[in-house]
């Protein structure tokens, strides 16, 4: 009866508690696993199929693209020579019609000429004239700079020449006045909105040597005297040369010279040049400090001295315009 007892207990444990049942639940396990993994494989090649053609589509996409670029580059490469050669040749004519520094070195001894065009041809220019009773000698700054200044400073030698021989004795203050019509007349300005305001600034002297008596007149840039380190601003008038709301008559100034005077007549790009430890312009007050600083060297020295103290003010920062600045001692 014992027997009989165990026997039956043992035909009650549950399928779950049978070794078969482990092995079948193994064997499950496995192929579902199995399966898992076979699946995560197709899925992923799948997946690298369809990254690879992407990949290949944007390399093919990004090679086209970096040709058009290069094609591209190569056109405005081409193109940004051909201009630069342009202006390079427009910078041999407009310095052909700019008066060489040695004609005024020998009219005055003592003289110098800083002219530096900022972008290849320049707005600024200068220009002298010897007539039978003085010297006429200009600086001017045109509107903007580049090409369309270097063609302005072309009109204005060009209308100076054709106004002024050596038998006129026309006023600093006449030529002007004349100029002005001219530029008015030739660039079709008639005070209207969309009129162009192109003109120039200008300092215009007439030096007589035998009577060391000098005649001034200018367009928004002074002239500077300095006599006995004292530093002496001809005031020029509040209006340009070209179309303005108030065109008067520009003012005439006369004076008497001595011995050892130092005349400066300029455009306003040295001035205006930002730079310094805080970015700022040079300004007019202290360019007339580093006129007075230098007052007593040679011309060629202060030449070389303005170029030095412009530079180091200037320092890594950007030029913003031409700049002409004309100094002679009589």
């Amino acid at each position: 009866q014992e027997n009989h007892l165990i026997y039956a207990y043992e035909i009650q444990v549950p399928f779950y508690l049978k070794w078969w049942f482990y092995v079948l639940v193994f064997l499950f396990l496995a192929a579902t696993f199995f399966m898992i993994i076979r699946y995560r494989e197709r899925t992923l090649r799948k997946r690298n199929i369809v990254l690879e053609d992407t990949v290949q589509k944007r390399t093919l996409l990004l090679s086209w693209q970096k040709d058009q670029i290069e094609e591209q580059s190569d056109i405005i490469e081409r193109k940004n020579k051909d201009i630069t050669d342009s202006i390079r040749a427009a910078k041999y004519i407009q310095d052909a019609v700019l008066p060489p520094e040695q004609v005024l070195n020998s009219i005055f001894n003592d003289s110098f000429i800083i002219y530096w065009p900022k972008d290849i041809v320049s707005g600024d220019f200068y220009w002298i004239k010897q007539r039978k009773k003085d010297i006429l000698i200009l600086a001017a700054d045109c509107t903007g700079h580049g090409v369309p200044g270097a063609f302005m400073s072309l009109l204005g030698i060009s209308f100076l020449n054709n106004m002024v021989d050596e038998s006129c004795n026309d006023s600093p203050a006449d030529i002007l006045n004349k100029l002005r019509s001219e530029i008015i007349k030739s660039l079709n300005q008639k005070g209207e909105e969309d009129t162009m305001r192109s003109g120039m600034d200008a300092a215009l002297l007439a030096i007589n040597k035998e009577t060391l008596s000098i005649e001034y007149s200018g367009a928004y840039n002074p002239l500077i005297l300095i006599r006995n380190k004292e530093l002496i601003e001809f005031k020029a008038d509040k209006m340009p040369i070209g179309y303005h709301d108030v065109m008067e008559p520009f003012t005439n100034h006369f004076m008497q010279l001595q011995n050892g005077d130092q005349l400066y007549f300029f455009s306003d790009g040295f001035a205006d040049q930002f730079g310094g430890p805080q970015g700022k312009k040079i300004k007019r007050g202290k360019f007339y400090n580093w006129l007075l600083e230098i007052e007593g060297l040679p011309f060629n020295e202060q030449s070389e001295m303005l170029e030095r103290k412009f530079n180091e003010w200037k320092g890594e920062t950007f030029r913003v315009d031409d700049v002409v600045l004309i100094g002679i001692k009589v």
